[in-house]
């Protein structure tokens, strides 16, 4: 039927409502606009509650998880939206035939419509393919969630151009040329976003932070794992379960820990010293040695040491009669090599790794035996139990070698000393 016909039917229609002549024609054009409307409304239930819920059950009903992503994210819901906008637009020079302003309207309405949902459908998208990407093992050494994110703006941005040539019916290249104009405005507003695209581009190109990362950031008070990188920000969860947030653009401008590579190794470095009291050191005595050549782990030390040191003064023909003379063992190199021998013997210590027990400058605090060695567990709880367990052991070997532990007095070592002098 033809468009002039239809109008004509439809306006001896309302003519039978009692309709006056002279509005008959205005109320032919909104009968037949609700009745798009109308149309438009059974379309859309149509499209969401049989043809997208047939969709989504085929899609569940597959083997490949991606495409599950893309009903995760509405985007066929969201296409489903196009039905009717599509309705209005085609629709349109049949309603409006006599209203050419009328229809131009509609029809840019229809068509701004479709743009907001096309828009947001490819943004449901851009978020399924982000989901599909995070599930690959390639996604904890290169993220996308940030270049997304840019390609999510640039898509806005076009479609904002887009949809307002749309509505102003001039073309989007005008729109183009005046934004040169309003560059300035632009890169101030979008500040940023830029510097965090820039930081983006180059803690991907340097590997410098990965998603699983443990990292220290003090300037921020972040000390924990990275569980989300954007494209203006990076999200932290501390060890507290307590959320920090950094802009992305302050990993490149100032400095952070990245703890991964202690992580990938498999071992966590101890670098913890243990106070002496100087006035304990001494020579080891006859008795001492034989006490020591008890233990296990010293026979190896000793008995080379004993012999180096009898050659020694052998040869240099010296007295050993006077303690000042000659060469001896004393309790605090006996009590280094026991130590580093205990590292040595120690399963949950790498042996095969940078290994040292070195003692460092005397100060007020007494001389510090420093333990320098890696534990084979880097889980933190696992760790401070390894380091735990090796200094309670220490500690309570200590007074076996004729050392004390240095301590700074308390109270009740004063109040003992008083009682003693009383």
């Amino acid at each position: 039927m033809k468009t002039p016909e239809l109008h004509h039917r439809i306006e001896k229609l309302v003519a039978t409502w009692g309709v006056p002549a002279d509005d008959r024609e205005l109320a032919a054009v909104a009968v037949m606009f609700f009745a798009v409307i109308l149309l438009a409304l059974i379309a859309n239930y149509f499209a969401k509650h049989f043809i997208i819920r047939a969709v989504n059950a085929f899609v569940r009903r597959t083997q490949t998880g991606w495409d599950d992503k893309l009903i995760d994210n509405h985007v066929f819901d969201r296409l489903s939206q196009l039905v009717p906008g599509m309705i209005l637009f085609l629709t349109a020079p049949v309603v409006f035939a006599r209203s050419e302003g009328l229809l131009e309207l509609s029809q840019r309405a229809a068509l701004l419509y479709m743009g907001i949902v096309t828009v947001r459908a490819v943004d449901g998208f851009l978020y399924a393919v982000t989901d599909v990407y995070d599930g690959m093992n390639a996604a904890r050494f290169t993220p996308i969630k940030s270049y997304m994110q840019v390609v999510r703006i640039v898509a806005y941005v076009i479609a904002a151009i887009l949809l307002i040539a749309t509505i102003i019916g001039r073309s989007p290249v005008v729109l183009l040329s005046g934004l040169g104009a309003l560059s300035a405005v632009l890169i101030l507003v979008f500040k940023d976003a830029i510097l965090g695209l820039v930081a983006s581009v180059q803690l991907s190109a340097q590997d410098m932070v990965r998603k699983g990362d443990w990292i220290e950031v003090p300037k921020y008070g972040a000390n924990g794992d990275v569980i989300d990188i954007a494209l203006t920000t990076i999200k932290v969860q501390n060890f507290d379960k307590t959320i920090s947030t950094i802009p992305a653009y302050s990993l490149i401008s100032d400095s952070f820990r990245n703890w991964r590579g202690m992580q990938e190794s498999g071992g966590r470095r101890i670098m913890r010293a243990l106070k002496i009291d100087m006035t304990s050191v001494r020579f080891c005595t006859p008795e001492d040695l034989t006490r020591y050549d008890r233990i296990q782990l010293l026979r190896p030390y000793l008995a080379t040491q004993r012999q180096d040191v009898e050659r020694y003064n052998r040869e240099q023909q010296i007295e050993v009669d006077e303690v000042v003379n000659g060469r001896r063992l004393t309790n605090l190199g006996t009590f280094r090599a026991y130590v580093h021998a205990y590292l040595r013997a120690n399963p949950k210590i790498y042996s095969d790794r940078t290994l040292i027990v070195r003692q460092l400058p005397p100060d007020e605090g007494g001389i510090a035996i420093e333990l320098y060695c890696f534990a084979n567990d880097i889980v933190w709880a696992n760790y401070e139990a390894i380091q735990a367990d090796i200094f309670d052991h220490l500690l309570a070997i200590v007074p076996e070698f004729g050392l004390r532990v240095f301590q700074a007095p308390s109270g009740s070592d004063i109040r003992v000393a008083l009682a003693a002098r009383a």
